[in-house]
């Protein structure tokens, strides 16, 4: 069984840090892909990024690139978003998911596992 617990959001000012950290308690963990999404009041859920396996592949929504960086760490069964020069914009619930395959994919519908999500908020 798959539990994904996300933690480390919190209220930030802008141009700080966070880093999310996304625990699986499964024994599985190092098989998946694994992908953070996030959502905004009022607005639909958006990919963020995505990393294979092996963090081999990874995969980013072109307008975070360069602020935001996935990572995981197998031996711990976590997967982390480290989130750099924070704008009030990037304010919402930041979600993990894990997917049965080593494949990371931007499309949320693909992920099998989703975490309970951590609140984000950046004050300008």
């Amino acid at each position: 069984q798959v539990q994904l617990v996300e933690s480390g959001g919190g209220l930030v000012q802008a141009g700080g840090s966070l880093r999310l950290s996304c625990r699986n308690s499964g024994s599985t963990f190092s098989t998946y892909a694994m992908g953070w999404f996030r959502q905004a009041p009022g607005k639909e859920r958006e990919f963020v990024a995505a990393i294979s396996w092996s963090g081999g592949s990874i995969y980013w929504t072109d307008s975070l690139k360069g602020r935001f960086t996935i990572s995981r760490d197998n031996a711990k069964n976590t997967v982390y978003l480290q989130m750099n020069s924070l704008k009030p914009e990037d304010t919402a619930v930041y979600y993990c998911a894990a997917r049965r395959d080593f494949r990371p994919v931007q499309d949320g519908s693909a992920y099998d596992f989703w975490g309970q999500g951590t609140q984000v908020t950046v004050s300008s």
